[in-house]
């Protein structure tokens, strides 16, 4: 009896690690899991309930508002109304677009590449990539190669100098490692070319790594700014991350703002119009995660099975 009772506790051939949790510390873990929860979606319930709460509410709180007393969608119609705003929600959404696209056929062309011993200058290629990940130019030889060419001003100083990650790249080139070379090594015997080989079995087969990357590049220019500050000199072309820092985080005032309600008196409070922005920067990324995740989670667990 002894002996059964001891091996349904602790079961044979098991790490400490890996046995079941006992009573305490499921609720330990819960306990801990809830305090995380909590610390990553307080901040953005007072955010949104901040900039849906009217004048008098954000007054009386003297900050943000923890608890709701009305709803009002006056910020909201205010920054909408600000062609600033609007025009850099655009900018910001063309960029995400163009840019991801961009990138994330560059990214796969160079690892489908490097995933191949064969490939010209497969080991120089490699070694210059790999080397990325030591070496930076610098921000002032960046600069001066994107006024050399031209770029300054335009949209595509936001996309080209940002083009390609050696990290995405090196994690692509992995996953693309991990397919079996038989499968295309018998679509060459039925004459299929490299570009077919990638497009038709290989990224069918990487759906999970693609979304991940294409993830990772989508949420790097929706939110860079840096880029914008440097090279845009019309603030007609500012992204909206550019927006929000000149007005949330520096408080200064949108150039050619408008009034979007009845009038003056009744504009809503400049806290509220602050993190109406803020949201409309952050619900984008929100949105699109869920739709990812299971590809990540699949990435994930594909990576640890293959080793």
């Amino acid at each position: 009896m002894t002996l059964l009772a001891t091996r349904k506790k602790k079961p044979s051939g098991l790490a400490a690690w890996e046995e079941p949790p006992s009573p305490a510390g499921r609720v330990g873990k819960g306990a801990v899991l809830t305090v995380i929860v909590l610390a990553v979606l307080l901040p953005l319930y007072t955010i949104v309930l901040t900039s849906l709460s009217s004048k008098a509410t954000v007054n009386r709180v003297g900050g943000l508002v923890l608890i709701p007393e009305g709803i009002t969608f006056d910020a909201y119609i205010q920054i909408f109304s600000d062609t600033v705003v609007r025009r850099a929600v655009l900018v910001a959404t063309g960029v995400t677009v163009v840019g991801t696209a961009i990138s994330l056929g560059v990214s796969i062309l160079g690892a489908y590449s490097l995933a191949r011993p064969g490939s010209f200058l497969h080991r120089p290629l490699l070694f210059a990539v790999l080397l990325m990940f030591v070496f930076f130019p610098g921000l002032i030889p960046v600069y001066l190669m994107v006024s050399g060419l031209g770029l300054k001003d335009t949209y595509w100083s936001l996309i080209l100098p940002t083009a390609v990650s050696a990290f995405n790249v090196v994690v692509m080139r992995a996953f693309f490692m991990n397919i079996p070379g038989e499968i295309m090594d018998s679509a060459r015997i039925d004459g299929a070319g490299e570009f077919r080989i990638l497009w038709r079995i290989v990224l069918p087969m990487s759906k999970a790594v693609t979304a991940v990357v294409g993830l990772f590049y989508a949420v790097g220019y929706w939110n860079a700014w840096f880029n914008a500050m440097l090279y845009l000199e019309d603030t007609r072309k500012w992204p909206l991350a550019l927006v929000l820092r000149q007005y949330v985080v520096d408080s200064n005032p949108l150039p050619t703002a408008t009034v979007g309600v009845t009038g003056a008196g009744d504009m809503p409070p400049t806290l509220a119009i602050k993190m109406a922005i803020v949201v409309v920067a952050v619900v984008p990324a929100l949105v699109i995660y869920p739709f990812v995740q299971r590809h990540f989670t699949k990435g994930v667990l594909i990576g640890a099975v293959k080793g």
